[in-house]
């Protein structure tokens, strides 16, 4: 049993990967949102967190006695990636998985990006999410940042997955939210998979 910190529970990865935790793990699980209040829990195995995640005193309660954070946000990447690597060095908390983008290295085709991105740093949609990689990779914690691919719509229950690495080429465009909590799901199980590496994640090309 683990004790897994999960930063942005109430939107659509938060909520997958943690029904998949609650289904396949006996894990403890801290679901941390602004309207985490409003979430219905397993109160013999959740507790949640209202809280803005930009604030590392909001976050240091919920960090505290982790065993993994994982993160899934929108919003404002390099403000979100600043409180929480402060937040989790100030608790001795190391294990970090975080959702990022893919493209931020130039390592996805044009066309599956819909331009060509010679500097993601320039790109006002990309560019936040290069800095929180930044910060992240420029941290002491044991990081696992993932890049996944486009969003599978209409939702697909598709579990497999392809795994490439920060300089490697994107296997495939699209990948799903089931596909990210698989992983997540591995990367809690097994204490030595991936650590502090930067990944893409995709749905394999026989999806």
């Amino acid at each position: 049993m683990k004790n897994v910190l999960i930063i942005g529970a109430t939107g659509s990865v938060g909520q997958v990967v943690r029904q998949t935790l609650l289904d396949q793990t006996d894990d403890q699980l801290t679901l941390f949102s602004r309207s985490a209040g409003q979430l219905a829990i397993d109160q013999s195995r959740e507790t949640h967190v209202s809280g803005d995640a930009t604030d590392p005193s909001a976050l240091r309660g919920a960090v505290k006695g982790q065993d993994l954070v994982f993160v899934a946000l929108k919003g404002d990447m390099p403000a979100f990636a600043s409180a929480i690597i402060q937040a989790m060095d100030e608790e001795a908390v190391s294990r970090l998985v975080f959702i990022d983008a893919m493209g931020i290295y130039n390592e996805a085709p044009a066309e599956w990006m819909g331009s060509q991105l010679d500097d993601p740093y320039n790109d006002p949609i990309l560019a936040p999410f290069r800095v929180a990689a930044d910060e992240i990779e420029a941290s002491d914690l044991n990081y696992t940042i993932i890049r996944p691919g486009w969003y599978r719509e209409p939702v697909m229950k598709v579990t497999n997955y392809q795994i490439t690495q920060r300089n490697e080429p994107f296997g495939g465009p699209t990948t799903s939210r089931e596909s990210i909590a698989a992983y997540v799901l591995a990367l809690s199980q097994d204490d030595q998979l991936d650590n502090r590496a930067n990944v893409g994640i995709n749905l394999p090309k026989t999806e």
